[in-house]
Parts: C-alpha cells; sequence; structure tokens
C-alpha cells in the first residue's frame, strides 16, 4: 500500500503532526479510518472547504477509510478560531438542511460505497444527549484552563472576550474524536492549521483516557502568496453551489489566479501528476495562462462537471479570447439606461456601484468607453464589458 503521507508532503499538504514516525507506519500497513469536520453553517461548502475534500480523497484513494463530521452539535454553538465576534447560534432545522445539501456536494468527490465507503456522522447525535455533569466528570477533567488559555484560538479573543459558551468548544471536538474512536475505532482527525489546537486536544484525550494510540494532523491553509484566505470576491465567498456561483464565475475565479499562486493550486486542488504541473509551471511570463486554464478547468470539472466546465471554458474563451460563443444575459424590455442594464445583468450590485464603476472608466457598450451612467442604450442585442474580464452580450426585452 502506498504512503498517502507521502503523497500530502509533495504536494504540500502536511502543516503539523504528532508522533509522525507512528502515523506513518500505521499508514502505510493498514488502513487507518479518519475523520474531518465541517461545520454546517451555511447551505453550501465553498472554496475554502475544497482543500479538505481533496485530502479525504487522497486519503480514500489510498485505502483510508473517511468518517465526515458534520458540526450538527457544535454549529449551533460556534468555533471561536480565526474569528474576532461570537457566531450566531442556528436552529436544529437549519443545521439539518445544511446537512443534507452538504452530502449532495461531497458525493462529487467521495465514495459512498464499496471499498472504504465514507460514512457521514452528525455530532448533534451525541452532544445533544449529554448530561453536563457527566461531561464535565469524564472528559473535562482531562483539560487544562492554563494550557487551554494558550492556544490561539483563545489567545486572540481574549481582549473581545470570550464566551464561556465558545470556550467549551474545545472539550465539544475532542469528545467527538473520543466517540469516532470508540464507535469506529478512528485513529485521526484532519484539518486546517487554524484548528491545530482542537484536533491536537482530541487526540490527547484519547491517549490519556483511554490508553491507546490517536493522531493529529494539519494541513496548510489555502492561502495567496500574500498570506490572505483564498475564496473571496467582492461578492463573497466563492461556493461550490452553482446557485450561490455559477459554474462560469468559478472558472473565472481560479482564471485569474496570480501567476504565483498557481503552482501552489495545481499541487493542493488537482490530481494532476506533480510532473505535469512542474512543466505547466516552468515559465513565469504569459506562458502560465495556459497553467491557469488548466486550473480553472480541472477545478470546475470536478466541482460542476465535464459539461458545465466546457460551456464555462467556451464563454471565457468568448470574452477574452474572441472564440466561441459569448455568455449572453436578457433583461426586461423596460431597460433603458446603462445603469439599469448594469443591474439588471448582475454586472453590479447596486446604483452606487454601478455609478463608481462608470466614473472610473471600467464600463464600454460596443466597443465604446461609456461616461455617464444614464446614457441611453444602443438597439439589442449590444455587448456590455465591465473592465476586460467581463463581456456579456444583452438581449433587451427577450
Amino acid at each position: 500500500m502506498a504512503n498517502v503521507m507521502d503523497t500530502l508532503r509533495a504536494r504540500g499538504f502536511i502543516k503539523q503532526t504528532v508522533y509522525e514516525e507512528e502515523l506513518y507506519e500505521k499508514l502505510g500497513s493498514e488502513s487507518v479510518p479518519f475523520y474531518i469536520g465541517f461545520d454546517p453553517t451555511a447551505d453550501s461548502l465553498h472554496v475554502g472547504h475544497f482543500m479538505q475534500l481533496i485530502a479525504m480523497k487522497h486519503m480514500q484513494d489510498a485505502g483510508h477509510r473517511p468518517i465526515i463530521l458534520i458540526g450538527g452539535g457544535t454549529g449551533m454553538i460556534g468555533d471561536p478560531s480565526g474569528r474576532t465576534d461570537m457566531r450566531s447560534m442556528m436552529t436544529r432545522e437549519t443545521v439539518n438542511y445544511h446537512v443534507e445539501c452538504f452530502k449532495k456536494q461531497m458525493a462529487r468527490f467521495i465514495r459512498f460505497d464499496g471499498e472504504n465507503s465514507a460514512i457521514v456522522v452528525d455530532n448533534a447525535d451525541w452532544l445533544l444527549q449529554l448530561n453536563y455533569v457527566d461531561f464535565l466528570r469524564d472528559v473535562g477533567v482531562y483539560f487544562s484552563v492554563n494550557k487551554m488559555l494558550t492556544a490561539e484560538c483563545y489567545r486572540s479573543r481574549m481582549e473581545k472576550g470570550l464566551t464561556f459558551l465558545e470556550f467549551n468548544y474545545m472539550l465539544m471536538q475532542a469528545y467527538d474524536f473520543l466517540v469516532l474512536n470508540r464507535k469506529y475505532g478512528c485513529l485521526l482527525q484532519l484539518g486546517g492549521d487554524d484548528q491545530w489546537s482542537n484536533i491536537l486536544a482530541g487526540a490527547d484525550l484519547i491517549r490519556r483516557k483511554e490508553h491507546k494510540a490517536a493522531f493529529a494532523m494539519t494541513f496548510t491553509l489555502l492561502t495567496t502568496s500574500e498570506g490572505k484566505k483564498m475564496g473571496k470576491t467582492q461578492k463573497g465567498a466563492v461556493w461550490l453551489d452553482e446557485n450561490k456561483t455559477s459554474p462560469y464565475e468559478f472558472y473565472q475565479y481560479w482564471r485569474n489566479t496570480a501567476d504565483a499562486d498557481v503552482e501552489k493550486c495545481l499541487k493542493l486542488l488537482t490530481f494532476l501528476p506533480l510532473e505535469q504541473i512542474a512543466e505547466l509551471t516552468r515559465y513565469r511570463d504569459e506562458r502560465i495562462n495556459a497553467a491557469k486554464e488548466v486550473l480553472a478547468y480541472e477545478l470546475t470539472q470536478m466541482v460542476h462537471g465535464k459539461e458545465k466546465a466546457d460551456a464555462a471554458r467556451a464563454e471565457a474563451h468568448a470574452a477574452f479570447g474572441g472564440e466561441g460563443d459569448m455568455p449572453e444575459k436578457s433583461v426586461p424590455a423596460d431597460t433603458a439606461t446603462v445603469l439599469q442594464a448594469l443591474i439588471a445583468t448582475g454586472v453590479c450590485k447596486s446604483n452606487g456601484e454601478a455609478r463608481r464603476l462608470v466614473e472610473q472608466g471600467g464600463v464600454s457598450i460596443n466597443g465604446e468607453k461609456v461616461t455617464d451612467v444614464n446614457a441611453a442604450l444602443p438597439a439589442s442585442p449590444f455587448t456590455l464589458f465591465k473592465g476586460k474580464k467581463v463581456r456579456l452580450k444583452v438581449v433587451v426585452g427577450a
């Protein structure tokens, strides 16, 4: 059995581990049940989850069994990691709906039947049944408050205030690992490096309470070369749900990846051989654009399927390269001005944004720059440009 740690390390995933030699030996000699947690704070996964899904697939393909833990219980409290304020609490009905949405999206990446088939569990099934006193006696006794306060997820919140509700989060996540270890033989928790303290707490709890092996591994965060988290646009998060982020927008997000980040994204987010990635990214001039197209197509195909990836690529070529069919938008018959067209097509979300865009010289119609946001529209159809990267065929009254 090939050792998946070699694969993950070569592609740049691994950030921190504990008992590394022991873990490496297990991953190379037996099937290791592992889990990754997802908080159901929205009705879709987003680019921030993407790396976890890819890592899970690498693990499953290497013979290890994925356990997908949905934080239906912890999600009703909220993880303080990486936040300066408290998350809003969700109802059980909202959480259940989000869980169902997640399952559908994950099925594109993870096998739920056959050998090493993935299972989905919801920690609400055990956390919402806990007796608080029993929990403190059974789990709380193993945690040092002094040590917990040194964790970055808590230290960063001390100035603005950390509620006792959130302070419980580490214990609850550690308890999740303990439950999964007892029920499914889970030996390893994986997650982003901002979760290191919580993940380590679970492995430590199992070793101290059960006197059994347990392991923790975190992955590098998906950030740009400037240290900013990827997966954000001016509109907000880049979602895997096509109703929130269209396949074309998804494709364009990755097509516009900065030159310095293309190789990293290809290694972390695709399954292309490393030799092919090295060849694609060997140049740092305009030839890197070919690698960006490969990145955009591969990811769009994984998330939305080949047909929609083909369509997104064709639209992009039409908009920016003069190839194929230009993306077309129909607007109401009473759309009469540039301002109304920018709003109706979704190019701008507000009148203020539309005015600023025109004032900054970012709008052209049929190749001519627009200087008046209230200017009348030409005969339909016409071509609307937003900067150099968005080009639409607009049909009025269709």
